[in-house]
């Protein structure tokens, strides 16, 4: 069994590496909000995320079968077209989650 100096100076470190790679971004990037880049990849990488997060959840869906991907299309069109419309994140994954849910359970 460890001592308890050791543990608690393992908890210490762990902690305090926590923290420094929690608050190195802000350190670091401080300065550099005014980057193009980072400007660049502020309005390119969200779409490309979600683009990236639909071809996943689309992948492993069967469209030879009953109910041939139904609830998969359904809910991936609820949540583009309501974010489209309110522009909500939030609200487009809880409601395109729990659209894909009742249409599982309902035509299961």
């Amino acid at each position: 069994m460890p001592e308890t100096t050791y543990i608690l100076g393992a908890v210490l470190v762990m902690s305090a590496v926590t923290y420094a790679l929690r608050a190195a971004p802000f350190v670091l990037l401080r300065n550099a909000s005014q980057a193009p880049l980072l400007g660049y990849l502020s309005t390119a990488l969200p779409p490309g995320i979600m683009v990236i997060l639909v071809v996943y959840t689309v992948r492993g869906v069967d469209f030879g079968h009953f109910p041939y991907g139904v609830p998969a299309l359904v809910a991936t069109a609820v949540c583009a077209g309501l974010y489209q419309w309110r522009g909500s994140p939030l609200l487009a994954i809880v409601l395109g989650t729990g659209t894909y849910m009742a249409l599982t359970h309902l035509m299961a």
